[in-house]
């Protein structure tokens, strides 16, 4: 019987580049989107995920389940505590996009970066790292960087300083860790415009990662 995985995105944005995983990862699978920004914007506004925000993120999970989805993935990494919470609730796996990230650079390496440009982002990820790697009792150093004025640089109409910005960032972290954890899968964009004599460590970034875990269990 053929699988329904369910997208709950925080952005327009996100529907086509998953459409593309999908495509590439999982062409066996039906996939539907429900796409509500107005998440994403409260949790920035508010500068932190709070309980009515988290209890819209749950029902999101309720109405993916009743839509007919096996399996539910939110593609954004700032509601990952209301995710987390979502997965309990439902009767079907909820999984948020970077855990298997997450999983595989607690796999790569003991010392690991995790680059932002959201605060809001940044904390989330960092805590998922740490406690991913306490699930496998590793003991690691995690290095947690913001790239400060990038996001505002990126929403302000200036993508260029945007990624300057997020590339001089990561020429700096990889010399001291093993592996970077990419906390937006938008800054994914700026790895490839990195030499490989640049790419001194593994940058991972989580939609394609999570896709192909996706493709281990559907």
């Amino acid at each position: 019987m053929t699988k329904t995985l369910g997208l709950v995105h925080t952005s327009a944005t996100l529907v086509p580049v998953f459409q593309e995983l999908c495509k590439q990862y999982i062409p066996h699978v039906n996939v539907f989107n429900i796409v509500d920004d107005s998440l994403i914007k409260q949790v920035i506004n508010r500068g932190e995920l709070r309980a009515d925000t988290a209890r819209r993120v749950v029902n999101y999970a309720g109405s993916a389940e009743s839509a007919g989805a096996d399996y539910i993935m939110f593609t954004c990494s700032s509601i990952g505590a209301a995710v987390e919470a979502a997965a309990d609730l439902t009767q079907v796996p909820v999984l948020r996009v970077d855990q298997p990230m997450a999983d595989q650079a607690v796999a790569t390496g003991s010392r690991i970066g995790v680059i932002a440009t959201l605060p809001t982002t940044l904390a989330p990820t960092s805590d998922l790292v740490q406690r991913r790697a306490a699930v496998v009792g590793k003991d690691i150093q995690l290095k947690a960087v913001l790239c400060e004025g990038a996001f505002e640089a990126l929403m302000g109409g200036n993508p260029t300083l945007h990624d300057t910005m997020v590339a001089k960032a990561l020429k700096e972290l990889s010399t001291q860790v093993d592996v970077i954890v990419l906390a937006q899968a938008s800054m994914a964009r700026v790895v490839d415009t990195l030499s490989e004599s640049e790419k001194i460590v593994p940058i991972l970034a989580s939609p394609p990662i999570a896709m192909a875990y996706l493709a281990t269990v559907l």
